[in-house]
């Protein structure tokens, strides 16, 4: 399995097609920029993390050739709604914005959203806690909605970064007082170097449902039956075969799939 999911690694980051000659092609939107342990590139650029091996896995068990389109977060959506990608599989959360214009497998995974912030500042993960702080998040996220609904009347200010490392190394600057991000992907943050050096978790934010949805799910366009189905076949094959948690273990201690 390890060396089936390197080569597959490999392919994608080259921009090759992975899966069963003759099987259907689709192309996989993601963005290029890191969010470990989900999606990284190593100093030679070839991406590896726990969603690439999903990709390869979802793509394996549906039976798809899958070719993976680096695509600028924002851009993803509007990418899919034009067929220039044919899937979004890139820790997007299922909400009712995102349904209006597109629609989603169900949950692959899901975690809670938490709130970062300086070793020195003692602060809860609540409006109150945030009261006169300045809050980064990333651009067209649920945690940039969450943020702008629970916290910009306490707020000093909500700041938008284009990428999730740009608002963690201003957080490390001193630059903003505060982050909101998926708690796992703020927990590898932490356990770098830098996040050692200057910060610490604050606590999850309250659950939103409406904001933040039930969890993380593939992106397909509206009406694409049948590509959902194969998707939604191959999330229950890969937890049911056991498949599921084998690829999850090398990268967590807990189940990610969530409640």
């Amino acid at each position: 399995m390890k060396a089936l999911l390197a080569t597959a690694a490999l392919a994608l980051v080259l921009g090759l097609s992975v899966g069963s000659a003759g099987a259907q092609a689709i192309k996989v939107g993601m963005a290029p920029e890191p969010y470990p342990p989900f999606a990284s590139p190593d100093a030679s650029g070839k991406w590896s993390g726990w969603e690439m091996d999903m990709i390869e896995a979802l793509c394996a068990e549906a039976k798809l050739q899958c070719e993976v389109t680096m695509t600028a977060w924002d851009g993803l959506i509007p990418a899919l709604n034009s067929k220039k990608i044919d899937a979004i599989i890139n820790s997007m959360s299922i909400t009712d914005e995102r349904k209006k214009s597109i629609d989603f497998s169900d949950k692959y995974y899901n975690t809670p959203a938490g709130i970062i912030g300086s070793k020195d500042a003692k602060f809860e993960a609540t409006p109150e806690g945030l009261k006169g702080k300045i809050i980064g998040v990333q651009v067209s996220t649920v945690h940039e909605a969450y943020a702008k609904k629970h916290f910009a009347d306490v707020a000093s200010e909500i700041k938008i970064y284009q990428t999730q490392d740009e608002a963690q190394a201003d957080l490390a600057a001193g630059r903003v007082d505060a982050v909101q991000a998926d708690s796992l992907s703020l927990a590898t943050f932490l356990a770098t170097d830098a996040g050692k050096a200057c910060c610490d978790m604050k606590g999850d934010v309250a659950e939103d449902v409406e904001i933040l949805g039930p969890g993380v799910g593939v992106g397909l366009r509206q009406g694409d039956t049948e590509l959902k189905d194969k998707f939604n076949a191959a999330i229950k094959s890969l937890r049911d075969s056991g498949k599921y948690a084998e690829i999850a273990k090398k990268y967590f201690d807990f189940d990610i799939y969530g409640k």
